[in-house]
């Protein structure tokens, strides 16, 4: 088989997990299969390398930077000399030529006072820039041949949107070339989150973005199978922390994956989904840290079982916002400007219910958006669009997800019985699509609401 293997920063987040990961590709290749790998950065260095931008470009002193890159360079070699002690000074040589280019940069940025797009996703690349030359090295020292090669070298061309770009088609037959054709003989290893612009910038694909990497070499190269391995042994009904008895779910179909990606599920970005549904390749999330666990299977045909729900959600920290005002009835397109300005500050709106009459729109976002959502409608109320709005910070989102509840009669009342039961009050519901329902409640009733609904389905227990 074809294989594209994606390891998150927790799986390769210290030479203890690097060690599993390299027992995880030996195996594979033994068994005869031909393997691609996309890495992410070590835990939480992406984080680190976002904090020392904002330090710098505030005016911190040098001294801090210095300290910032002595530190990096320090994890980043105590792990390559245990992984990888052959190739130390091979590598260790490009590190240092690396730490080189983001000091200089990060000191550029200081001196300038000015951060661009362009200029932070260069800096936010770095992590994967240095992690994933010790994979490779961690490899070769373990007689696996390989290489490694940033997502642009790749053959991944994107939109050139920084912070949030999107892979052209083209890249897939650049992928092919680049990556696929090494396959026969060694384990390339692709720096996962970026890719580059025409111009040959180095574009970022967002926060979890490693994922959509994963998902483009996989299907640049044809994959049989893509595998995101990550902590967990697989996408569960819902989050464990919430339901100790929340159970990894078998298989799953495409489409309900993305709507709990979307609402919550941290196990997958939506977007890695994409490229694997458009080239109709499986998606298996694993455990590095329990790889003989089958974990889920994310296909595109819906798992039948007798199951009518499969899964549930809960966004905390969101906002709900209500929109009122005559003024709106009857004035074509006045909905659509809204949600221009709000697109256009930045504003993500998670759900919408509007009245039939036009005099009533409600919507979710989340609340580090609020302020930026509150400065646009009103806005929108000096213009005279709308006559009032208000807002509500302390709700939940649940989302219920399941392929069995299309044309399923009764689903709805099942879910608000077990609600009223528990005495939750529903404030807005919104149906996404039909493997979806959403709903907004307090703050304070969604942990209980998660709970009565996984108890009502008897989630639990083992699909049938």
């Amino acid at each position: 088989m074809r294989l594209i293997m994606k390891f998150g920063g927790t799986s390769v987040g210290d030479e203890k997990c690097i060690a599993n990961v390299v027992k995880i590709i030996k195996e594979s290749r033994n068994a005869g299969n031909e393997i691609a790998v996309v890495v992410s950065a070590m835990t939480r260095v992406t984080d680190q390398l976002i904090a020392i931008a904002e330090e710098v470009i505030n005016g911190k002193q040098k001294v801090v930077l210095d300290a910032f890159i002595t530190s990096i360079r320090n994890r980043h070699m105590r792990v390559l000399e245990a992984v990888a002690p052959d190739y130390v000074d091979e590598i260790g040589e490009y590190l240092d030529s690396r730490l080189n280019k983001l000091s200089n940069i990060l000191i550029a940025i200081h001196n300038l006072r000015e951060l661009t797009p362009r200029s932070k996703d260069y800096i936010i690349s770095f992590g994967e820039r240095l992690s994933a030359p010790i994979i490779s090295a961690a490899f070769r020292q373990a007689g696996i041949p390989s290489s490694y090669m940033s997502g642009g070298d790749a053959g991944i061309l994107t939109d050139g949107v920084h912070n949030g770009a999107t892979a052209l088609p083209e890249s897939y037959a650049r992928i092919q070339a680049r990556v696929g054709a090494l396959l026969t003989e060694q384990v390339p290893v692709v720096m996962g989150y970026m890719g580059c612009a025409a111009d040959g910038a180095v574009t970022t694909f967002g926060r979890s973005g490693s994922d959509y990497s994963g998902a483009i070499v996989g299907a640049g190269i044809g994959a049989d199978e893509i595998l995101i391995w990550t902590d967990v042994d697989g996408v569960m009904t819902t989050d464990p922390r919430i339901i100790p008895q929340a159970r990894v779910i078998n298989t799953i179909s495409f489409l309900e994956m993305m709507e709990m990606s979307y609402f919550g599920a941290k196990v997958i970005h939506p977007r890695a989904l994409i490229p694997a549904m458009q080239k109709n390749i499986p998606v298996r999330v694993k455990n590095t840290f329990n790889p003989n666990h089958p974990g889920t299977a994310i296909i595109r045909e819906s798992h039948v079982d007798k199951r009518v729900v499969k899964a549930i959600s809960l966004i905390q920290n969101s906002c709900l916002i209500k929109i009122s005002g005559a003024i709106m009835t009857g004035k074509p397109g006045i909905v659509g400007e809204i949600f221009a300005m709000l697109a256009e500050a930045g504003v993500n709106v998670m759900l919408i219910s509007q009245g039939s009459s036009e005099m009533t729109i409600s919507m979710i976002i989340s609340r580090e958006q609020l302020e930026a959502a509150l400065t646009t409608l009103a806005k929108v109320k000096q213009i005279g669009d709308i006559r009032e709005f208000d807002f509500d910070r302390n709700v939940s989102v649940a989302s219920v997800v399941g392929a069995g509840m299309a044309g399923t009669c009764g689903t709805l009342g099942k879910i608000f019985h077990s609600l009223g039961a528990a005495g939750i009050n529903v404030m807005m519901l919104s149906q996404r699509s039909e493997v979806n329902v959403s709903f907004v409640i307090k703050q304070e009733d969604g942990i209980k609401a998660i709970r009565a609904i996984h108890e009502e389905y008897h989630l639990e227990e083992e699909e049938v």
